[in-house]
């Protein structure tokens, strides 16, 4: 099918007589629009076109309270207002200086995507659908757009250019972490005045800039002590190691980020780092500590079934199909409770929390749709999240609220998300600097010294 277009939109001679080239065809997979529900209005004066089978995938996800269910809704709602204005014929107009969108039926898997043995499944109609674009338009260039690794490849290996949704995807952590001043060289003096003078240097006497809650390393010649950049007081001051709810930092970075998880006027901390630097239990202890400050405590994580395991297959009723899946929750919960179980006093306040429901662990799809005031609030796993979702719950946050998101980048169970795209790089990447937040990232494995070699070379 042609995608057509107005004679305004036609080409044109630019200036010396030089012919403006036509706008691309974008192609878009159903995962991008579940992914964002507001893809449509992020490819500038392109065209974009939505196979019909997008919105029967989207269909089976327009009932639940996860986000991927109010992005389904949200999509349908934003193309049935387009669908009076040509949506289903010469395409509708997505607005001024936009493109046109269209709702393609499609033809059916082409002769060469049933010569290679193709399956007639929904992935494959929609590269069916890109490919009969591609060839009923051979002046303009065509996309396929997908957060579909798989399908990427096998797009390109039927000529049909493939690319992923790259609106809200993060620099590499790399590119990321440049931006971070990680170990500066200072002279003995320094370091001396930092323990001398407990409100710290100035910025220029280190001859540095950090951002706002940054913390990093100054190292002389014999000593390394861990700094933060205190944005109110506009002075870098020492890092001191603290003992939280029986937990006590092993390495700077630990003692980083009790430091970071212990200061009211940071409301948003990202902890990010390999499994069993310490990430989660360093947050529930800090959380525990504060309880005063605080009405509750919450931790919560998404629920991503692993091997396409629906939790339908759990024996029990909802309460105990989840159970499973928090259960590295309560295993850090038992580390402090053993740790406190000499304090009487603070593991009865454990126990009482728990009975009130001052301290709960639930499910993040249970936290939609509410206002959270005065709560000390924790996101595990938090690279399974899209931006999106991270934004949603951090909008959630009333006053008093803290919010700590926790998570290994590099260890994503969703197959829609990378190092780049999942939220939690997304928060990091566009938060940093802010005078409410800070980000800590942890290297050094403590769980077990068994742990940590293993993560080294397996």
């Amino acid at each position: 099918m042609e995608t057509k277009r107005t004679k305004k939109e036609t080409p044109s001679a630019g200036k010396a007589g030089q012919v403006r080239k036509l706008p691309k065809i974008f192609v878009l997979d159903t995962n991008v629009l579940l992914h964002d529900y507001r893809a449509l209005r992020n490819f500038q004066d392109n065209d974009i076109v939505i196979p019909m089978v997008d919105l029967e995938e989207i269909d089976r996800f327009k009932r639940g309270n996860e986000q991927i269910n109010y992005n389904a809704r949200e999509i349908m709602r934003a193309l049935d207002k387009l669908s009076e204005e040509g949506l289903f014929h010469t395409g509708a107009s997505l607005g001024k200086g936009m493109g046109r969108l269209s709702v393609v039926l499609g033809k059916g898997l082409t002769a060469e995507m049933k010569a290679a043995s193709m399956a007639d499944i929904p992935d494959h109609r929609i590269l069916a659908v890109a490919l009969d674009v591609q060839k009923d338009n051979p002046g303009r260039q065509v996309r396929l757009i997908t957060k579909d690794v798989n399908l990427r490849m096998k797009a390109k290996a039927l000529g049909m250019p493939a690319e992923d949704y790259l609106t809200d995807k993060a620099p590499e952590e790399s590119d990321y972490l440049k931006r971070k001043l990680g170990s500066v060289r200072v002279s003995d003096s320094v370091i001396a005045r930092l323990y001398e003078r407990p409100e710290g240097v100035l910025p220029g006497d280190v001859k540095v800039k950090p951002a706002a809650n940054e913390y990093f390393e100054l190292a002389s010649s014999d000593t390394h002590l861990p700094v933060m950049y205190n944005p109110l007081s506009k002075s870098i001051v020492k890092v001191e190691s603290l003992k939280v709810m029986g937990i006590t930092a092993r390495n700077d970075e630990q003692a980083c980020a009790l430091d970071a998880l212990m200061r009211p006027q940071v409301q948003l901390v990202a902890l990010t780092g390999v499994a069993g630097t310490g990430k989660t239990l360093l947050a529930l202890a800090a959380a525990l500590a504060q309880v005063n400050d605080y009405k509750s405590v919450l931790l919560s994580r998404p629920v991503i079934p692993l091997k396409n395991q629906d939790m339908g297959f759990l024996p029990g009723d909802a309460n105990e199909k989840l159970g499973p899946y928090m259960l590295p929750l309560y295993d850090n919960l038992a580390v402090i409770k053993n740790k406190t179980r000499i304090s009487t006093q603070e593991y009865a306040q454990i126990e009482d929390m728990q009975k009130d429901g001052a301290f709960q662990i639930t499910p993040l799809a249970y936290i939609r749709g509410r206002s959270l005031s005065d709560t000390f609030f924790i996101i595990d796993e938090a690279q399974n999240l899209t931006p999106h979702e991270v934004k949603t719950i951090i909008t959630r946050a009333g006053e008093g609220t803290k919010l700590v998101f926790t998570g290994d980048i590099r260890q994503i169970d969703s197959p829609y998300l990378d190092s780049r795209s999942n939220g939690l790089s997304y928060l990091c990447d566009r938060m940093f600097g802010q005078e409410v937040f800070a980000h800590v990232n942890l290297k050094k494995g403590e769980r077990s010294h068994l742990a940590e070699i293993a993560g080294k070379l397996l």
